[in-house]
């Protein structure tokens, strides 16, 4: 593994809760040999995770359950930090502290689902495997309320102090406060923030007042996350920057705008923390005019997006696959999606998403277009479950036979998201694709959105022209409605992620000005459904809203008359007609 790849190793912490007690007495008891009861976490860039009072994470090694009687080495992986915790953040709720069980649903399962993403591969069977090994005996059934009463408390115990005093918490995402340990560390950071703002809290090990207000610069830092650089500097460490700064008493802090120092002050005040950063944001970020347009019926729409999880008769699916519907990666998503319908995501344990990425991608280049259909409905249904749809967010092609069917569809084959690349690709290589194709690719697209990790993929030059030609070619589709509306639907999610970007990072998203023409012209044309209407306005009001002045989106909105299209849509009473008016009103029509 060379330390210039950007790789890190990824372990498999494995303890027993048992304490040797399993190997001693199961033969005799269950008459099965177990030789421990196992728990799991995952160690990756210098953190472990767990699962048992919600998703946890510590230092490798100082969690309670001590250190590790095992430990495997699962593979690298080149993810950096915060793609691994939206991952895990969009886990939460399948992985929360009330969904525990000892044998469905626990932290072995957690591992596994992690270890796919993290390496493609899942951990050891035997482990995956104890549980039901179990309870296929009947001791075993009969123990099982004993057995997770006594066990539970062990695994689910919330965090506690480790050896070194820190705590291992709950996951809420990476600290967005950079830690400058040296002078030149913070002036590197400073550098960074010449086109921005920064603040920078200049603390000591010794001053309990910093200890206190440190939490609420944590949690104004987070929301203003790419507005600014939060920077805190221990002067007791940092040898040279007290004296390059001038700081004598902690807490102390100090702003920049563009390069130049504005304010410092010292004390730990929550008030005056919170009005002086938002001081210095304001003269970063003056208000944009928009934020002056009456919007209550724009904004008060919901800005979830659209997915279309609705699960269709399995068995009349795998028929329509013929002989392919015998595959046993077929068999085993049939399962996983019959299992999850009937029993939630808790009860229904990720499959092997490699062996089922490979079968997906050899599919889109060898079967009938009559086959794909069903298959990618399959497919889309899989999607909506935030494990699948992260996993294959980050999915890398680095099998060579795979890597020629993508050639095949002209794709990157260096990049990832190799499977909805070929997808996408094999839709827009195919003029005559089929009516029932196109609407469930569509569908399966908008299930992209399920998991975090996605939406800036499908914005990136890698796949942004797929995914405007599919949503342009749907939209100009005369003869199908529903095809329409599932464009303005994955339209709309698109839409959601550029404002969502724009918002918290003050980034643009959008860099493909023909998707803001397609929608336009879609409003134009379209005089039948009020539903396309309605996700298009949505979609021409979240591009726009605080686009930048003076830039590309909002010219090129003025040389489409936008504005003017909305107008019209509001009199013919196309859509929602405040909403229509409100954005209208918006781009200045």
């Amino acid at each position: 593994m060379s330390a210039d790849s950007g790789e890190r190793l990824v372990q498999l912490y494995v303890y027993d809760l048992s304490q040797g007690m399993a190997r001693e007495m199961s033969l005799g008891l269950l008459g099965v040999q177990i030789d421990a009861v196992y728990h799991t976490s995952i160690v990756v860039g210098g953190k472990e995770h767990y699962y048992g009072h919600g998703i946890q994470f510590s230092q490798p090694g100082k969690s309670h359950h001590g250190s590790p009687m095992e430990v495997v080495a699962l593979g690298v992986t080149a993810l950096p930090d915060d793609v691994i915790s939206g991952y895990l953040d969009s886990l939460r709720s399948i992985y929360s502290p009330e969904a525990y069980d000892l044998f469905a649903h626990n932290c072995n399962n957690f591992t596994n689902d992690m270890a796919q993403f993290l390496c493609g591969r899942g951990i050891p069977t035997h482990i995956t495997s104890l549980p039901q090994t179990v309870l296929d005996t009947p001791f075993g059934q009969m123990l099982r309320p004993m057995l997770d009463r006594a066990i539970r408390p062990v695994t689910t115990a919330p965090n506690v102090p480790t050896e070194n005093g820190t705590l291992g918490t709950a996951l809420h995402g990476p600290s967005k406060v950079i830690v400058a340990n040296s002078l030149h560390d913070l002036e590197a950071v400073l550098k960074s923030a010449e086109s921005s703002c920064a603040v920078i809290f200049f603390t000591s090990a010794s001053c309990p007042p910093c200890r206190a207000i440190y939490p609420r610069f944590e949690q104004i830092g987070s929301e203003a996350a790419g507005k600014a650089k939060f920077i805190k500097v221990d002067i007791g460490t940092s040898y040279g920057v007290a004296q390059k700064f001038q700081v004598s008493a902690t807490p102390t802090f100090m702003t920049f705008l563009k390069g130049e120092k504005v304010d410092q002050w010292s004390g730990a005040h929550y008030g005056d923390l919170t009005s002086r950063i938002e001081t210095l944001l304001r003269m970063a970020y003056p208000p944009h005019p928009h934020t002056n347009v009456n919007l209550r019926v724009t904004l008060s729409t919901s800005m979830n997006p659209v997915t279309f999880v609705k699960v269709p008769p399995l068995d009349k699916v795998v028929e329509k696959l013929g002989p392919t519907g015998k595959n046993p990666v077929v068999t085993s998503m049939r399962e996983f999606i019959a299992l999850r319908d009937s029993h939630g995501a808790i009860e229904a344990p990720l499959q092997k998403l490699s062996d089922w990425a490979t079968f997906l991608q050899e599919s889109f280049a060898g079967l009938p277009v009559a086959t794909l259909f069903p298959l990618v409905d399959l497919f889309r249904v899989t999607l909506s479950d935030p494990r699948v749809s992260g996993w294959f967010a980050e999915e890398k092609s680095n099998n060579h036979k795979l890597s020629l069917v993508l050639f095949y569809f002209k794709a990157n084959t260096c990049a990832g998201n190799a499977t909805i690349k070929a997808l996408l690709s094999y839709v827009a290589d195919h003029t005559s694709i089929p009516y029932p194709l196109r609407l469930v690719t569509l569908q399966a697209t908008c299930n992209l959105f399920t998991s975090p990790l996605f939406p800036p993929h499908l914005t990136s030059p890698s796949l942004s022209h797929l995914v405007t030609s599919l949503i342009t070619t749907s939209l100009l589709d005369k003869s199908h409605i529903n095809a329409r509306v599932a464009a303005a639907s994955l339209a709309f999610n698109l839409a959601t992620h550029v404002q969502k970007q724009r918002a918290v990072h003050n980034q643009e998203a959008l860099q493909d000005v023909e998707f803001i023409a397609a929608v336009v012209e879609a409003l134009r044309e379209e005089k039948d459904s009020k539903e396309v209407v309605k996700g298009l306005a949505l979609t021409v009001a979240l591009v726009s809203y605080c686009a930048p002045l003076g830039g590309e989106i909002l010219e090129l909105l003025q040389v489409l008359e936008a504005g003017g299209v909305l107008s019209e849509k509001a009199k013919a009473g196309m859509g929602e007609r405040a909403l229509c008016q409100e954005v209208a009103k918006l781009l200045g029509a």
